[in-house]
């Protein structure tokens, strides 16, 4: 099942890539107006509709496949982030707390409340 889904990602994923090279331009009408070839291969208006319509089913496709794959290959494993983060700073605290402690016997209190005593 995941060979399949791979390959029809692969698959949707350069189709769409042609789909869109094969689009004109928004800027491509001014050329046409000052003498340039029509390009009527899908008729007057009829092909930024269907090529439009294309790349949005391909575009759908594409991350359908995306999603299902990312499910797939994530099988009980974390999914946070922050996890990891917790347990570094944590770790990087009391690592910090060890070595800030006095090694003399010295009390840790502020130099204010020292000279009370």
């Amino acid at each position: 099942m995941q060979a399949f889904i791979i390959f029809l990602h692969i698959l949707v994923c350069i189709a769409l890539i042609l789909i869109v090279l094969l689009q004109k331009g928004k800027g491509a009408d001014m050329g046409a107006a000052f003498g340039g070839s029509s390009q009527t291969v899908f008729g007057g208006a009829g092909a930024n509709s269907f090529l439009s319509r294309l790349t949005t089913a391909a575009a759908v496709i594409f991350m359908i496949t995306c999603l299902l794959l990312a499910f797939m290959f994530n099988k009980g494993k974390t999914t946070s982030i922050m996890d990891k983060v917790k347990t570094t700073t944590t770790t990087t605290q009391q690592t910090t707390q060890k070595s800030s402690a006095p090694a003399t016997g010295q009390s840790s209190a502020p130099a204010g409340e020292q000279s009370k005593k």
